[in-house]
């Protein structure tokens, strides 16, 4: 697969150990200052960029690059959103499950506003969003509730609602702007919904019929194609109404 271009490799599968291309023809094909973000499946080796998972290779504007594949494990990316469960506290940080290999670290001082004396009480069991500012394979994952600069912008607690788990194929998607189902569940149910890119979703709304409803649309939709979601949320209203 090596001597296909990088543009031909864009929507196809790819294999591990499959070739994708050099750095420098990545770098090639940006324009400006951005530099290549290598997501989910991708890792650089001596200048040359592989894939060492199994699925459709993308690119998302303007310098992402990443394996779209429809695995359970997460594995830590930088920058990345991630939901995550409270699992241990101690002093200064707390012990949290984001579905990878080992858990996640997240120092109490993550938050926006927070000192020694003003800080979160979280529990064993609570919800957190958060970021991850550290994902290396030989180190534990670190998050932070804030978006680098101190300010929260939607980072940290979820309180209440209802959490529910899906494949990370199914959790990209939910964020793409091409996938209608939120934007068509929004027309008919007032609810707020988080997406982690580590497969787990956030859903709260003022009624548990419509949180149970929206959860049952989202577990159902992975794979539809958007004519089919707006078909199942017309039916749900239905159903719903009678």
């Amino acid at each position: 697969m090596a001597d296909k271009s990088i543009g031909s490799l864009i929507n196809h599968v790819v294999l591990p150990g499959d070739v994708i291309g050099s750095v420098a023809d990545l770098e090639g094909r940006l324009e400006g200052r951005n530099k290549i973000k290598l997501g989910p499946g991708l890792r650089e080796v001596n200048g040359v960029i592989m894939a060492y998972k199994a699925g459709v290779f993308r690119h998302r504007n303007p310098s992402i690059y990443m394996i779209d594949c429809n695995q359970r494990r997460y594995i830590p990316v930088k920058e990345e959103k991630v939901i995550g469960i409270i699992t241990n506290r101690g002093s200064d940080s707390y012990k949290v499950d984001i579905g990878g290999a080992m858990p996640a670290s997240l120092p109490s001082l993550s938050f926006e506003g927070a000192t020694k004396k003003n800080k979160p009480n979280l529990q064993i069991g609570d919800i957190v969003y958060a970021r991850l500012c550290v994902a290396n394979k030989d180190m534990e994952p670190e998050l932070d509730c804030t978006d680098g600069s101190g300010k929260s912008t939607g980072l940290g607690q979820l309180s209440g609602g209802f959490m529910i788990n899906c494949s990370l194929g199914l959790s990209r998607k939910l964020l793409s702007k091409e996938f209608v189902l939120l934007k068509c569940l929004g027309k008919h149910f007032s609810f707020e919904c988080t997406v982690g890119m580590n497969g787990r979703v956030w859903i709260n709304s003022s009624s548990i019929p419509h949180t149970i409803t929206v959860a049952n649309a989202v577990s159902n939709s992975e794979y539809m194609n958007n004519n089919q979601i707006e078909t199942m949320v017309k039916q749900l209203v239905k159903g719903i109404q009678s």
